[in-house]
């Protein structure tokens, strides 16, 4: 329409101005009726004065003094700049519209006689066998049970190369299978899988709002009435200095064009919403702009041991049982660990297995944090753990083979029947071959401080911070859930804090710190609910990614803030002492917006890739645990 008005400027006569006419009030509806609506919808049910009802006002204002067309144009790029910042803001969003069109709507459901049926995939329950033949996706969070093959987790995870799957591991919903024939036992329904807790971390990260960006709305609200009322004391002040009304009303709609705070108020949503989608798309899912901004400021990080800075995938190594019998005593522990989640519990039962041991049948289990677990076997109370719960249940573990085992720097697990030692095994666990350059990558990202804490005992503490290249005034040992919290809580004094942990003993600390951050894909529920932050890949090197995304998104709003001041100023102080024209303050201001747009934008190009390496297998039973770097090197590589 305006290249219309524009082409009919060389006609003269009425026929030309009737034309004109018609374009320009085609214009202004076109262009002024949408944001006077939202104005005044806004205005009746939130009482606020926005940016809408300052656009239609300098508009109507231009063509009051005889300047239609300055309107007319001021409409149109508002009208344009409107829609890109939607369209940019929707490219982050659309990250929700991505995982759902992963879901496969079909599975196929293996029955009891064998038989296997095609079903809606929302209809899969807990316990479910479903069958994945080469080229499908995962229709549910399940556990194989037969086959092996590769999955490309890609879209959940961020792994770049597919994932080798055997017998007992975990895939998840929306993954590919690329070879082989698997089948799985469903062990998540759909409304409670990992990527329905993806699209809902998504969902309330885009719904909570950073505080830069509450501020520039509290800001441009609070400024919009600034700018109106600002217009209207230059208009009075214009005309008494002898402009005529029609000049002061044009010089005063000048002011109110120059003076919006579009970019203000955008600069800030378009960075945060950018940064949030560049994460999901890499496998880290913050629940919130204030979990980004708040990452940036970080310098002191925490870390739980095991399975966050390990594998937590321990192996048995060594065992002693006091009377000789080790399958009777491997039997024993094997039936009480049966009802643990615990780390070193996954290794006992699976040395058991390797066996043939039949785990006992133990009952009435109960967990003592930190400690170990107790239950009964009918005869007798039985229990396992560390040297903190013997002693809680009066055994002496001063036997020289146990001694012995103490000795080591690995996991001892003492196992007894009420106040008498059975015997003892030692479990190890290594370092993930990705934590150490992320720690690396962290110190060099600006982190000062980096903490690791565990429950274990300090010399198996200070042998996997030696393969982290941690110092010893770094490692806390022999911690219980409320140590790590008080510890926290002391950090958090000195600075900005993170924690990362996986477990449920790691909910407290996640929830103390500043900012939480869970391990998504081994994670416990509840560390991912107490957590802000959630890394759905087991690569540490994602989360240095996301340490320095969430700083350059803070340097990216500063540089938007900056900018949309400076250029807001400059245009108030044309529009005052300058005689700056309409068109002018038009094109510079919805310039500046859709400029600040598009630098919140190069976020959407930052990706969070990791380090791309896998964790080294855990040693197995006998094999030493390599101490020094040359040795780590060499098992990397045999590995």
């Amino acid at each position: 329409m305006i290249l219309a008005i524009l082409a009919l400027w060389p006609l003269e006569g009425d026929t030309a101005s009737l034309v004109s006419f018609v374009g320009l009030s085609l214009v202004y509806l076109a262009g002024g009726l949408p944001a006077g609506w939202r104005a005044g919808v806004t205005l009746w049910q939130e009482h606020i004065l926005d940016i809408d009802l300052l656009m239609v006002v300098a508009a109507v204002a231009a063509a009051a003094v005889g300047a239609p067309f300055e309107g007319a144009v001021l409409l149109t790029l508002f009208s344009i700049s409107t829609t890109l910042e939607e369209r940019a803001l929707g490219r982050a969003r659309r990250a929700i519209e991505a995982l759902m069109a992963l879901r496969p709507e079909t599975a196929l459901r293996k029955g009891p006689d064998g038989t296997v049926a095609e079903i809606p995939a929302a209809d899969l329950e807990v316990d479910d066998i479903v069958v994945l033949r080469p080229g499908a996706r995962v229709p549910a969070d399940a556990a194989i049970v037969s086959g092996r093959g590769s999955l490309d987790e890609a879209n959940i995870t961020g792994e770049s190369m597919p994932v080798a799957k055997e017998p007992g591991a975990q895939i998840f919903e929306a993954t590919v299978n690329i070879d082989g024939v698997l089948e799985a036992k469903v062990i998540k329904t759909i409304a409670e899988s990992t990527v329905a807790r993806m699209i809902a971390l998504v969902t309330e990260a885009q719904a909570a709002k950073a505080p830069s960006e509450r501020f520039s709305e509290w800001f441009g609200q609070r400024y919009t009435i600034a700018v109106m009322a600002g217009a209207a004391l230059a208009f009075a002040v214009f005309y008494l200095l002898g402009r005529d009304w029609g000049d002061a009303l044009y010089r005063s709609a000048t002011l109110l064009v120059a003076a919006s705070p579009c970019a203000i108020v955008i600069s800030v949503p378009a960075a945060i919403l950018s940064a949030l989608s560049a994460a999901a798309r890499g496998g880290v899912l913050f629940k919130g702009g204030a979990a980004l901004e708040t990452l940036a400021d970080v310098d002191t990080f925490a870390f739980d041991k095991t399975g966050t800075l390990t594998t937590g995938k321990a192996s048995v190594t060594q065992m002693v049982a006091l009377d000789g019998d080790e399958d009777g005593f491997l039997s024993l522990l094997a039936g009480l660990e049966a009802h643990s989640e615990h780390h070193s519990a996954a290794a006992i039962r699976k040395e058991a297995a390797l066996r043939g041991v039949v785990p006992a049948e133990v009952s009435d289990v109960a967990t003592r944090p930190s400690a170990g677990i107790v239950g009964s076997d009918g005869k007798s109370e039985l229990w396992a753990g560390n040297p903190r719960l013997a002693a809680q249940m009066g055994a002496a573990i001063d036997h020289p083979a146990l001694l012995a085992l103490a000795a080591d720097t690995q996991t001892v697990i003492y196992a007894g029947r009420d106040s008498r030692v059975l015997g003892a095994l030692t479990v190890a666990d290594t370092a993930r071959a990705t934590s150490e350059p992320a720690l690396a990558a962290l110190r060099e990202g600006g982190v000062e401080k980096i903490v690791m804490m565990t429950g274990d005992r300090l010399p198996v503490a200070l042998r996997i911070g030696d393969e982290l290249g941690l110092k010893p005034e770094e490692i806390t040992a022999d911690m219980l859930p409320e140590d790590k919290v008080a510890m926290v809580s002391q950090l958090a004094g000195m600075g900005r804090v993170a924690f990362v942990g996986d477990g449920v003993n790691d909910a407290a600390a996640l929830a103390r710190a500043d900012v939480g951050i869970a391990m998504g894909a081994a994670g416990s529920d509840v560390a991912l609910q107490a957590a802000d932050v959630a890394l759905l890949s087991e690569d540490m090197g994602r989360l240095a990614d996301a340490h320095r995304l969430a700083r350059r998104t803070a340097a990216i709003i500063r540089q938007n803030l900056t900018f949309a001041i400076g250029a807001m100023a400059v245009l108030i102080i044309g529009g005052l002492f300058f005689e700056l024209p309409l068109p002018l303050a038009v094109i510079g201001h919805e310039g500046g917006t859709v400029l600040v747009v598009l630098n919140g934008l190069r976020l959407l190009r930052d990706p969070i890739r990791g380090t791309g390496r896998t964790p080294a297998s855990p040693p197995a039973m006998g094999q030493p645990v390599p101490r020094h770097a040359y040795h780590r090197k060499i098992a990397r590589r045999a590995a």
